[in-house]
């Protein structure tokens, strides 16, 4: 049968038309899972804590980390603002008061205790291409070192720059973060820095609870917190919940947004293949369209060839 250029986009037309789906089909990609209300967090009211770092002391204990240079009753680290690693989960840091405007606060410092915040829709979750991190119901993000490939996705990820790679272990790095205590509270158990606490700085509970005592303490002493509860919102919200009597921004939390950005690389991807398939059914239609275009070029070279032989004289 002789291929036309009508034929022709007849049959790239079709092709095309199979890699059209619907909108509704188009925008199945997995969504965030809801948090479940018994979801477990921690409330850390920073103007109890007086930086005594014996949370971070419980920590390394409880997850046999390497002992740190310094003693955890030396007290001129927190003179340096520092992160966690990977042989520190957690971290204190203390920060001077600072004039806000028209606003003088107050002369004491404030000393906040920083770790993994355990996010409601974690961008390391989402970021991991091989399922090594993952958000367990009771609010924990853990992280399976059998699944992972050393990609370190999940630091560049992390909108707190919290994920650390062992770096000197050249045979078997890790990707180390703190893990919420995931195997003593999914039996009934507290994280270790909420049960060490001297000045019961961490409350632990259900994230809901927590969340309805943060906002009763704020309107029973009026004056003594700024009206916010970090982590109620930010990137959609996390386990890990703070009251402060200072703006957060000048006590080391960043200021972001409330939407959780894998829904803010997720909205960019479903714009772009809102109306289409996979990519590998792009693919097929551009192969199916060379097919075509090949056969075409090969039917015109047999005819020509199939004239010239017929007008040649033998």
């Amino acid at each position: 049968m002789q291929i036309t250029r009508t034929h022709f986009l007849k049959i790239s037309g079709s092709l095309a038309g199979a890699s059209f789906v619907k909108p509704d089909q188009a925008s199945s990609a997995a969504q965030p899972s809801p948090v479940a209300e018994n979801a477990k967090g921690c409330l850390v009211d920073t103007t109890l804590c007086v930086g005594c770092r014996k949370c971070e002391e419980a920590c390394n204990q409880r997850h046999g980390l390497p002992q740190p240079g310094e003693s955890f009753e030396e007290m001129t680290v927190l003179e340096n603002e520092r992160r966690m690693d990977e042989t520190s989960y957690t971290v204190v840091n203390k920060y001077y008061p600072k004039n806000i405007g028209t606003l003088t606060w107050r002369t004491r410092p404030t000393f906040v205790k920083f770790q993994c915040m355990h996010c409601n829709d974690p961008s390391c979750v989402s970021a991991c291409i091989v399922g090594a991190l993952t958000k367990q119901p009771n609010g924990s993000v853990i992280y399976d070192a059998a699944k992972c490939i050393g990609c370190r996705y999940c630091m560049v990820a992390c909108p707190f720059q919290v994920p650390a790679y062992e770096y000197h272990n050249a045979l078997t790095p890790e990707v180390r973060k703190c893990t919420f205590c995931f195997n003593y509270i999914k039996d009934g158990g507290l994280p270790a820095c909420a049960q060490v606490c001297p000045r019961e700085v961490i409350t632990f509970g259900n994230r809901s609870e927590l969340l309805r005592l943060a906002r009763w303490k704020i309107k029973n002493n009026p004056g003594k917190y700024v009206d916010h509860i970090y982590g109620e919102h930010e990137v959609g919200g996390t386990s890990w919940l703070y009251l402060a009597s200072e703006p957060f921004e000048t006590v080391g939390f960043p200021k972001l947004g409330t939407k959780a950005p894998p829904r803010l690389t997720e909205s960019i991807q479903h714009g772009l293949f809102q109306y289409f398939a996979a990519p590998v059914i792009l693919y097929a239609v551009l192969g199916g369209i060379m097919g075509v275009t090949g056969y075409l070029k090969g039917a015109k070279e047999d005819l020509k060839s199939d004239t010239e032989a017929k007008g040649d004289p033998q």
